[in-house]
């Protein structure tokens, strides 16, 4: 399905000016090297709905994980070619989400790594949603060790977490970025209702859309005014992200 079914919506959220000036800090739209955007149309596509929406700046984060075992070498060269292939006015740069499995220790090791953030000493990682990695507390020492600042993408998703588990992960100095969608109901009620926690605890650090398809992504855009209060507060802190 092609961007212009969408173009009411996204004209919506645009004159909303919720997303004006964003920086979206996790996202999946380079193109064909994992579950996200599958090819270079669906990319452009994408970027040229985030101008309409007033987005500016865009992190491209895609899965390095073993069943996405991408290296750092091929995703450098797929984002040169996207970057070649847009030419609009929203700032691209390349990270990557890792998961913190056997691939990422291997890595995390020989330092091949694609870390976040203008500084370049950040890292954005994930684990499954259902359980902790056994050495997660290890894999997270390891990483600062290492000279980066692990970000922890979408907590509110994990369903394992407690609060008393976010508490403690926020008193080690983890980062939170929290999924935008996630407080219009995109990951299901559990999950919105630890995103407003987070919210209201002041946890979040930094926010992204963690956008796959556009197409899953547009179905929610039109409910952002629902939530408007709790949009705003997490859209101001995209804007004022705390990490450099």
């Amino acid at each position: 399905m092609g961007f212009w079914p969408f173009k009411k919506r996204v004209d919506g959220l645009r004159e909303s000016g919720l997303m004006e000036n964003f920086t979206d800090w996790h996202s999946h739209i380079l193109p064909g090297v994992d579950d996200g955007v599958p090819d270079m149309d669906k990319s452009l596509e994408v970027l040229a709905a985030y101008e309409r929406m007033g987005v500016n700046h865009v992190w491209l984060t895609p899965h390095i994980m073993e069943d996405y075992p991408n290296t750092t070498d091929d995703l450098r060269k797929r984002f040169a070619e996207l970057c070649l292939e847009y030419d609009g006015h929203i700032k691209l740069d390349l990270a990557a989400e890792n998961m913190l499995d056997s691939l990422f220790e291997e890595r995390l090791a020989a330092g091949d790594l694609l870390p976040i953030g203008e500084e370049r000493n950040h890292l954005l990682v994930e684990t499954s949603y259902f359980s902790p990695p056994m050495n997660f507390d290890d894999l997270l020492d390891d990483i600062m060790s290492a000279g980066y600042y692990p970000i922890l993408a979408h907590p509110e998703r994990y369903r394992y977490m407690r609060e008393n588990d976010y508490e403690n992960l926020k008193k080690r100095g983890i980062i939170f970025q929290v999924n935008m969608m996630s407080l219009v109901g995109m990951y299901g009620e559990t999950a919105r209702k630890k995103a407003e926690w987070l919210l209201k605890k002041g946890m979040i650090n930094l926010t992204g859309s963690d956008l796959h398809r556009l197409s899953a992504t547009s179905r929610y855009l039109e409910k952002s005014p629902d939530n408007r209060d709790a949009l705003e507060n997490l859209l101001n802190i995209a804007q004022n992200p705390q990490v450099k």
